[in-house]
């Protein structure tokens, strides 16, 4: 599997590249306010309102750095309904891909109850420690409902815009 590598502080993540349609420079969005913390806000991607995550804010509780590498990490988000739209991650130091075989992840054995559901298996390699994301856990049914409604309920294909 081919992983897109970002940080939260000083721990590495790792998500799925086939749910990343395009990595993008961090722009500025536009704060909606009485959602969490953690929801940067939203912007206009191809035509459709897109909410941003902030990661590191998420796990972490601080919002990302202003780095040259912290960018936004588009990826298609599918619904409980089956539904597919964009999302926005944002991340520091997204630079780097790892290709490794599904076989190497590992399961990190601390599943608690408090415990994330996105926070998935680690993976070892030279760089260290790395856990993946689990994008299809990343936001409960409430949070898709009031993140992912409205004009993005049809992702354009990029040849039609």
């Amino acid at each position: 599997m081919l992983m897109l590598l970002f940080y939260v502080g000083d721990n590495l993540y790792a998500l799925d590249s086939s749910q990343v349609v395009e990595v993008i420079p961090r722009v500025i969005v536009r704060k909606i306010h009485h959602v969490p913390e953690y929801v940067a806000g939203l912007f206009k991607y191809r035509g459709a309102i897109v909410p941003v995550i902030d990661i590191c804010h998420l796990i972490q509780g601080k919002p990302s750095r202003s780095y040259l590498s912290t960018r936004i990490i588009m990826v298609n988000y599918f619904g409980k309904d089956n539904s597919k739209r964009y999302l926005g991650l944002m991340a520091e130091r997204v630079t780097e891909t790892l290709n490794k075989p599904d076989s190497d992840l590992i399961d990190a054995g601390t599943q608690l109850d408090n415990t994330p559901p996105y926070l998935g298996e680690m993976l070892m390699d030279d760089k260290g420690m790395i856990q993946r994301i689990r994008l299809e856990y990343l936001l409960s049914d409430s949070q898709q409902k009031y993140l992912l409604a409205g004009s993005n309920d049809k992702i354009n294909d990029p040849g039609n815009n």
